[in-house]
């Protein structure tokens, strides 16, 4: 942790600034980072996947679906039967660009403050 006496040059605390702004507001959201970070280390995982693995009920899942692809981080897809198909989620290569930035600038306050 950095010592509380001592004052920020103002390029350090550029840097900070910086690394805040990478903590979008769309990924920030606990539930959402979960989301984001479980479809960055797959290619896509069903609804009914991702509402196992986070606990959601179905439409709080589709509330946080819905504001990350609202965001552009997201797309979701019908599959198979058309009767009853499934729901197919992935990132989208900004969402991966954004995901990667926000974890840049974790990375940064993390190691800049401990």
């Amino acid at each position: 942790m950095t010592d509380k006496s001592t004052k920020l040059n103002p390029r350090e605390l550029a840097a900070d600034l910086d690394a805040f702004e990478k903590l979008l507001p769309a990924i920030h959201a606990k539930v959402r980072l979960a989301i984001v970070s479980l479809l960055a280390a797959n290619e896509s995982l069903s609804f009914i996947e991702l509402r196992g693995a986070l606990g959601l009920t179905d439409g709080n899942l589709a509330a946080h679906l819905r504001a990350l692809g609202d965001a552009g981080l997201i797309r979701q897809r019908k599959t198979g039967n058309p009767s009853k198909p499934t729901t197919l989620v992935s990132l989208t290569a900004g969402g991966r660009r954004a995901f990667t930035r926000y974890l840049e600038g974790l990375a940064h306050i993390i190691k800049r403050h401990r």
